[in-house]
Parts: structure tokens; sequence; C-alpha cells
């Protein structure tokens, strides 16, 4: 399987962008009413926040192991 390369820039930003996508995601679940959404979105945001989280987490226990 052939790795994927990001630009510095656009890796250092990923958790963020995790975190922001997970609370714009909680806060359409409490604002839409249609259907499954509330759920979707719920489900959705905890996810994005979960990785974002972990993600930045375990980064800065690697960068801090490595000093």
């Amino acid at each position: 399987m052939p790795t994927m390369w990001l630009s510095k820039p656009i890796y250092e930003f990923l958790p963020f962008y995790y975190i922001g996508a997970g609370l714009f995601a909680l806060g359409a679940s409490v604002y839409a009413d249609y259907w499954y959404w509330p759920v979707i979105c719920l489900v959705l945001g905890m996810i994005c926040l979960t990785a974002g989280l972990g993600v930045g987490l375990t980064r800065l226990k690697n960068r801090r192991d490595k000093r």
C-alpha cells in the first residue's frame, strides 16, 4: 500500500480541523430536525472530536518522548 504524504502545514492543522468539524456537527445536531439528522450529526461530531483529540494527544506524547 503506498504511503500518503501531506505537506507540513496541512499535517499540523488536521487535529484542529477534526475538532472544528466535530464542534460544527454537534452544533448542527441541535438545530437539525429532519429525519435522523440530529442523531447522525451527534455521532459524527463525537467521532470527529474523539479523532481530533486522539491525534493531537498522540502527537504531543510522541514529540515529548523524542526530546
